[in-house]
């Protein structure tokens, strides 16, 4: 198999694994400070472990672009223990409209025509959330909460975007690497959430051992491929195939969870995800145009 076909099965890997977070978040007994503090412990240590890049150039950049991130993973796992699994991914994907209203400030980036469409649907898509919210459930208690972190989630989400692009504009011996801003975050996340985790009264087995799958497989690993992948896949295709794990994760939280998400949830998510292929399509077009390209990123 080519290097690009391995590198398609890489990204569909990494967003099969992505889109179990939710579930397994879910399935496991611990508390939400106890999960956001492990999981992003355990994830930096796989990170840090199987990737040399997140090893080296490590400055105060480095550090500072890790901070949105640690903000990310921490709102996603606090949101999906209080709202459904596909609320929190969904609203967690209107990030591209943060990053359209602040990029012309902090990144001097203009936005295009095609953004403000991009800024109408997603502003649609939120907005039918709100017409009905889902009624609180077993496995998401309270809603309204959870949809307020994850819309957090789905902000800080943006800035760490903005933050590794910032990153990539500096010169190569002083900007460090994405890995290595993703190893900070969870440092970052762990040691934030530690004091809210401890200490664990009540644990099972199964606990622990979603916790190590979440911290290993669905943080760690997926992490690992899909920057193994974006060498060799182009970056549209590579975010186009990543839209698997929205798709996917309101099913596994149906299947392992029992949870079903309200219509409206499921139509503004609809809308929201055809706001993010919109703006991947877009900005396929003015890289291609201008000879840019990067790497697709992913919240995991």
């Amino acid at each position: 198999m080519s290097e690009r076909g391995t590198g398609r099965l890489q990204v569909l890997a990494a967003a099969l694994i992505f889109s179990a977070g939710g579930a397994g978040i879910k399935a496991c007994g611990l508390s939400s400070w106890q999960v956001a503090s492990f999981r992003s412990g355990i994830a930096a240590v796989v990170v840090f472990l199987l990737m040399p890049e997140a090893r080296r150039g490590w400055s105060w950049r480095v550090v500072v672009a890790g901070l949105p991130y640690a903000a990310t993973v921490l709102l996603f796992v606090l949101a999906n223990k209080l709202t459904t699994s596909a609320s929190t991914i969904f609203l967690q994907s209107t990030a591209p409209l943060y990053i359209l209203l602040a990029a012309p400030w902090l990144l001097h980036e203009r936005n295009r025509p095609v953004d403000l469409a991009v800024m109408a649907l997603i502003v649609a898509g939120l907005g039918l959330f709100f017409i009905g919210i889902d009624a609180p459930m077993r496995t998401a208690p309270n809603p309204v909460a959870g949809n307020l972190l994850a819309i957090l989630s789905g902000v800080a989400w943006a800035f760490t975007i903005m933050s590794l692009r910032w990153m990539g504009r500096e010169s190569a011996g002083s900007r460090g690497s994405a890995a290595g801003a993703v190893v900070s975050g969870n440092i970052t996340a762990f040691l934030v959430a530690l004091p809210f985790a401890l200490p664990v009264t009540h644990a099972t087995p199964l606990d622990w051992s979603v916790l190590a799958g979440l911290g290993v497989v669905q943080l760690g690993l997926g992490y690992v491929f899909l920057t193994k992948a974006a060498r060799h896949v182009p970056a549209f295709e590579a975010s186009v195939l990543l839209l698997l794990e929205p798709a996917l994760n309101p099913l596994w939280a149906l299947i392992i969870n029992r949870e079903r998400p309200g219509m409206w949830s499921l139509v503004g998510g609809g809308v929201i995800l055809a706001a993010t292929l919109l703006k991947t399509w877009a900005d396929s077009l003015s890289s291609a145009s201008s000879g840019e390209s990067g790497p697709p990123v992913a919240p995991g």
